[in-house]
């Protein structure tokens, strides 16, 4: 049997009902900060560099985001859409 329930709410309204923080304030100064780190980029290669620094675990991270785009874009490719249980 399958159920499906739809909810019509904000995303303020949902975070509210799943008891989770509000992270606005945190995600402007992260924002901020970011916007100001990107201003002395001056070509991809230092952007690529700063991206690997800053991602989440570091260079493995950015390589399984990197390996899930290149995925991504080569079964766009032959379009069909990507398993997720192919590994």
């Amino acid at each position: 049997m399958k159920v499906h329930i739809e909810i019509d709410c904000t995303p303020e309204e949902a975070r509210t009902f799943m008891g989770l923080p509000d992270v606005g304030k945190a995600n402007d100064v992260y924002v901020d900060m970011m916007s100001k780190a990107m201003k002395g980029v001056s070509n991809t290669d230092q952007l690529q560099e700063y991206a690997k620094q800053l991602a989440p675990m570091g260079q493995a991270g950015f390589k399984l985001f990197q390996s899930f785009m290149e995925g991504a874009n080569a079964a766009k490719a032959q379009g069909k859409k990507p398993d997720p249980t192919d590994d």
